[in-house]
């Protein structure tokens, strides 16, 4: 059974950080390119950051550039390590396998004060 979960999302203050994690299963994920994306409400889903699958190359989307860390260790799981939060980055978290098509089921980061 194919499996992407997400997990260390919450509520925060401005300014404050969390660590995302996306732990996969049932298909080749340690192989695999992850991206991550996120949807705030009434908001389409926009990427946030990727990841190639042996972690030598990392994309960010500009606003989130130099805050945000995505990495990878050598088991099943990526990161995203959230750093200097804002409001805007309110939303719900996904992980993607984009050669796959599969999406995890998300968590929420709220920043508030």
């Amino acid at each position: 059974q194919v499996q992407l979960v997400e997990s260390g999302g919450g509520s925060v203050q401005p300014g404050g950080s969390l660590r995302l994690s996306c732990a996969g299963s049932g298909f080749s994920f340690r192989y695999s390119a992850i991206s991550w994306f996120r949807q705030a409400p009434g908001m389409e889903r926009e990427f946030v950051a990727r990841i190639s699958s042996t972690g030598g190359r990392t994309n960010y989307a500009d606003s989130v550039k130099g805050r945000f860390t995505v990495s990878r260790d050598n088991a099943d799981t990526v990161y995203l390590q959230m750093n200097r939060l804002k409001f805007e980055d309110t939303a719900v978290y996904y992980c993607y396998a984009p050669e796959w098509g599969y999406w995890g089921q998300g968590t929420q980061v709220t920043v508030s004060s």
